[in-house]
């Protein structure tokens, strides 16, 4: 492989500037059929990748090879500890765990029992995810990911039966088929926060241009999980928003209405649809390298921003940033 054809290793291929590079960049990221590749062919990847990044990596590689294995790399192993991540855990799991999960919830909504089994069966694939794409320098003890898994369940089921008990006498059946997604956006406003609740109490590191670190602010780690929890209820809502609406028209053709059993597959192949764009376009919507001023932390954020003026004095950059997270 020539040298002046080398690539960053470790940074996305595309412009993080802009939305479209961000979309590229997760897009490549998520891509669900890298869940059919097996361990040892992740393990080669890794390998490969761990290689290049010394410049020790075979000769005859390619650069197709080296960009492949960094997709698959980038897609299974965690990017703190470098452990192989559980396959039902990763990003690249959106797509297809989502799509099962959601079309079922939006199928499966008349009942009270089904409303409960499926509202638990979604928040507990949501604590996998969670804690498989985990900070490992800020970690969650188990005591956290329990009261955030139990307090988005029960936020979950009371958005859900509140709903479904509150529509039901005043709304039409079409409003019922929005159920799931009231459902779903409230468990992610609870259970996004309580998961990270240790940036909220301790702040999230901050840095300047050169990434050196400047100190830690609680109001960045607001605006990135004000962000993340957006972009997650984004991810969900086209496909939770307008399924209803076909679906409710669909169901007046005589023929559909007959194959029953043909529209739970239906709402989860439908669902998969919007997922495969919905995944990396939530993703894109913010940058994942935030920016806040420091004049907005000297405001909100009094007591670390004394501990940073303490430490550098005049010389603190007009502006900061760091990582929003996923």
């Amino acid at each position: 492989m020539e040298k002046n054809a080398r690539i960053d290793i470790d940074a996305p291929l595309w412009d993080q500037s802009t939305f479209v590079g961000r979309f590229k960049h997760f897009a490549f990221m998520t891509d669900p059929r890298t869940v059919l590749t097996s361990e040892d062919d992740l393990h080669k990847a890794k390998k490969l990748v761990e290689q290049y990044r010394l410049g020790k990596e075979p000769s005859d590689v390619t650069r197709d090879q080296i960009i492949y294995a960094k997709k698959l790399y980038s897609s299974a192993f965690h990017p703190d500890s470098g452990e192989l991540q559980n396959v039902f855990g990763r990003m690249s799991f959106q797509v297809p765990g989502g799509m099962i999960i959601t079309g079922a919830m939006l199928q499966f909504y008349r009942t009270v029992p089904a409303v409960v089994f499926w509202q638990f069966v979604n928040q507990s694939f949501n604590a996998l995810v969670n804690y498989t794409n985990r900070n490992a320098n800020s970690p969650v003890s188990v005591t956290q990911l329990g009261v955030s898994y139990v307090s988005a369940t029960t936020s979950a089921l009371v958005a859900a039966i509140g709903c479904k008990s509150f529509w039901q006498k005043r709304a039409g059946a079409l409003m019922l088929r929005y159920v799931p997604f009231a459902a779903v956006a409230a468990a992610n406003c609870v259970n996004i926060p309580l998961m990270r609740q240790n940036e909220l109490t301790q702040g999230v590191d901050v840095v300047d241009d050169d990434n050196n670190v400047v100190g830690k602010s609680r109001v960045a780690a607001v605006k990135g999980i004000s962000q993340v929890v957006f972009s997650r209820v984004l991810m969900a809502a086209p496909g939770m928003l307008l399924l209803p609406i076909l679906m409710e028209k669909l169901e007046r053709i005589n023929w559909f209405r007959r194959l029953q059993i043909l529209h739970a597959p239906f709402q989860v192949l439908a669902v998969g649809g919007f997922l495969i764009f919905m995944v990396p376009t939530a993703c894109s919507i913010f940058p994942q390298r935030c920016s806040i001023n420091m004049s907005t932390i000297q405001r909100f954020d009094s007591e670390l921003y004394g501990e940073m003026q303490k430490k550098h004095g005049k010389n603190l950059p007009e502006k900061v940033y760091f990582n929003k997270g996923l």
